[in-house]
């Protein structure tokens, strides 16, 4: 098992730049791929962005392709999510994930990949 901590969200203007955090204990974090994904009111959970283990290989959201950079530091056991150029509609709480296959060959972009989660930080974009 791996214990997920989110932090970094906050209130922000449209046009603005925000990053946020997910710090991760346990098992061994750098072999696991890691993905983000948010969740507005009234809405499914989608994904945003994963990172492979190594950090070598990176997918987006057509959403947010462009705007957010995904990294990871496994030094740190950390692995962050840049967002620029917000935009109203990213307003939505940010939950990270580790993929539940260790060295996965992929990066996985479905919920179903993942099998820990944190508790999530709210980022909210106003206009």
């Amino acid at each position: 098992q791996v214990q997920l901590v989110e932090s970094g969200g906050e209130l922000v203007q449209a046009g603005g730049s925000l990053r946020v955090s997910c710090a991760a204990s346990g098992r061994t974090f750098s072999s696991y791929a890691m993905g983000w994904f948010r969740q507005a009111p009234g809405k499914e959970r989608e994904f945003v962005a994963a990172i492979s283990w190594s950090g070598g290989s990176t997918y987006y959201a057509d959403s947010v392709k462009g705007r957010f950079t995904i990294s990871r530091d496994n030094a740190k056991n950390t692995v962050y999510l840049q967002m620029n150029s917000l935009k109203p509609e990213d307003t939505a709480v940010y939950y990270c994930a580790s993929d539940r296959r260790p060295w996965a060959p992929s990066v996985a972009t479905t919920r179903y990949e993942y099998n820990n989660w944190g508790q999530g930080t709210q980022v909210t974009v106003s206009s």
